[in-house]
């Protein structure tokens, strides 16, 4: 076997699993379903890498990240200016890194534009990052997680679709009420028209129902409909509204930190466990 098949084989071995967190909808606990998944994920010693992709830097700002720190963003990653590995950095939680974003995101779909492969710049720096680790080269931090995680902005735009680009499978956080459905609807045509034109290899890994509130009935309603139009797509755990939740980026920490034992810490405890038993059970099919 020739070295460069052979360090294209252990490369290939050795990427983790990337999963976009994704819904055109704002409002919906996206980013906050990105920070304590993450959390949950590294608690469990699992090695995570978060990327923030949204201009606003919430995901990074919930972490407690400053903005002075974040020298190197997901921008110059994006842009090519930087490797991935210069733009990692460590957070509060063990096992738990970041790559931060700043508000230079927003020019970035102009930018991408003009750009030759623009959908595929975030898939190109993470294979650069994994071919520079195998080959003992890498700019940075040196870091190898089981999961990477990517935090995308609130539309189904350039930036939206190089993270499915560059992803596995896509994690859709849904909101209990009757509009997030129609939402819903516009993002499975997305990841179809992904699947067919530039990742077929993009699963849709799973749903997660967030901000429920039992009191309402139109939530269970919610629920039920999701249930019935996607099955077993849709995660058993389900994410209830809870001012903890709600509290902790004010704070910098997640939730898992800010509160442990508060219901929302709880469900997405919970929901990094359901999460692994589908990826062990996908590994093992």
């Amino acid at each position: 076997m020739s070295e460069p098949f052979a360090r294209e084989i252990e490369v290939e071995a050795r990427k983790p699993r990337i999963i976009v967190l994704a819904n055109q909808k704002g409002g919906v606990g996206k980013t906050t379903t990105a920070i304590n998944l993450a959390t949950a994920l590294a608690a469990v010693e699992e090695t995570v890498l978060l990327i923030d992709l949204d201009p606003q830097g919430n995901a990074s700002t919930g972490f407690g990240i400053p903005h002075l720190q974040r020298k190197v963003s997901s921008y110059e990653v994006l842009m090519g200016e930087a490797p991935l590995g210069k733009a990692i950095l460590p957070t509060l939680v063990p096992n738990l890194f970041i790559v931060p974003a700043t508000v230079d995101l927003s020019g970035a779909e102009l930018e991408l534009a003009d750009m030759e492969r623009r959908t595929h710049r975030l898939k190109e720096s993470v294979t650069a990052y994994y071919t520079s680790l195998a080959a003992g080269t890498v700019q940075g931090r040196s870091l190898r997680p089981s999961y990477i995680l990517i935090d995308c902005p609130p539309s189904l735009s350039l930036i939206t679709v190089n993270a499915l680009v560059a992803a596995d499978a896509v994690l859709v956080p849904l909101q209990c009420e009757f509009f997030a459905l129609e939402g819903m609807t516009q993002l499975l045509k997305t990841i179809k028209r992904i699947q067919t034109t530039l990742n077929p290899d993009l699963d849709l890994q799973g749903v997660v129902l967030t901000m429920f509130d039992r009191r309402n009935t139109l939530s269970d309603q919610v629920a039920a409909d999701v249930r019935s139009f996607l099955g077993d797509k849709v995660y058993k755990t389900i994410v209830p509204r809870n001012v903890k939740l709600s509290e902790a980026p004010s704070h910098g920490k997640p939730a898992l930190l800010y509160d442990y034992r508060c219901a929302g810490s709880r469900a997405y405890m919970r929901l990094a466990s359901e999460l692994i038993q589908r990826e062990r059970a996908r590994r093992a099919a």
